[in-house]
């Protein structure tokens, strides 16, 4: 599990403080509007965006940031994409230890609510990964729950420690992962 928290622990720098919220329908409204942005710049080059983590399921609570996937055919066009993301203010992190996701960071976007950005070649274990959670969380309202219960406890079990919120519902997370059959890269 460890090896998840470090590789899952720069989302989460720009987060002074762990809050964890009800769910608010204008995270929908927020991505949406983050898609129109990205498509009118980058639209042509990508087979799309979707809306993934916490925020992108209906019911569950979720820390306020915004997790898009920006999906591409495969990585013959990525550098295309990562100059177009940089003229945007987007700067390429790497992979960050997860195969198939790559990660940007930003700075400044205050019209936007905080957002965390990746591209995935549409065929890679990181893309399928957060859409089949995603989707099974969307659809199993008892994993939903449990694992809203689980986060918003891990919240106010460490509201300064991001280390020890990943931590505290990472089982939660690798339960449903297994139940799916899903690989943790």
């Amino acid at each position: 599990m460890g090896r998840y928290l470090r590789k899952t622990r720069r989302l989460f720098v720009r987060t002074k403080n762990v809050i964890v919220e009800p769910y608010n329908p204008k995270w929908k409204e927020e991505f949406e509007r983050l898609k129109s942005y990205f498509e009118s710049h980058i639209g042509s080059m990508i087979i799309g965006i979707e809306h993934v983590g916490s925020t992108s399921v209906e019911g569950l609570s979720a820390k306020p940031i915004i997790d898009l996937d920006m999906v591409i055919e495969n990585y013959d066009r990525f550098d295309e994409v990562k100059n177009i993301l940089e003229g945007l203010g987007y700067y390429h992190e790497g992979d960050l230890g997860i195969k198939g996701r790559e990660a940007f960071e930003y700075e400044g976007k205050e019209d936007f609510l905080t957002h965390h950005l990746y591209v995935c070649p549409k065929d890679s274990q990181a893309l399928r990964n957060h859409l089949v959670f995603r989707d099974h969380l969307r659809k199993n309202k008892y994993d939903r729950d449990m694992y809203g219960q689980v986060k918003s406890k891990a919240a106010l079990d460490h509201p300064r420690d991001i280390d020890g919120y990943m931590e505290a519902k990472s089982h939660v997370i690798l339960e449903i992962y297994e139940k799916l059959g899903l690989e943790v890269q």
